[in-house]
């Protein structure tokens, strides 16, 4: 399944099929598929990742969330929307901050190009069999 976070995208997991000389792989890779306000986003390039229609797409859930710091689930709402709005505001004023993501990765911007860079643990988690072929993938 995957997780909308509203305002900034959406993470998942998918399952790739790469033929290699002798045996096939399935391997599972985590993907990041931005959906940021265009106007945060002028003069930058970010590649388009496409998840796949069978999967499931969740909202983030704030009560869960709540659950792993002790805030109230409003409070976590809030604190993950003003962070979001944040950092599209940076983006806007040409400012390029890294996002980060604890135990998944990070969301960064080089030579203007925005892109999501994944733990090699966090992959490695998803992963366990084919762990170099997925790595590599991602």
């Amino acid at each position: 399944q995957g997780v909308l976070v509203p305002g900034l995208g959406t993470f998942a997991v998918v399952h790739e099929q790469i033929n290699g000389t002798e045996e096939a792989y399935v391997v599972r890779r985590p993907v990041f598929q931005l959906d940021m306000d265009m106007s945060c986003l002028r003069e930058l390039v970010f590649p388009a990742v496409m998840i796949p229609g069978d999967i499931v797409i969740m909202p983030l859930d704030y009560w869960w969330l709540s659950q792993t710091n002790s805030l109230p689930p409003d409070m976590v709402r809030g604190c993950v929307e003003e962070t979001i709005l944040l950092y599209s505001f940076q983006l806007r004023d040409r400012q390029r901050p890294a996002f980060a993501f604890e135990n998944i990765g990070i969301l960064s911007c080089q030579d203007n190009v925005l892109c999501m860079q994944f733990h090699c643990s966090c992959i490695a988690g998803l992963e366990s069999r084919d762990t170099w072929v997925a790595l590599l993938l991602t």
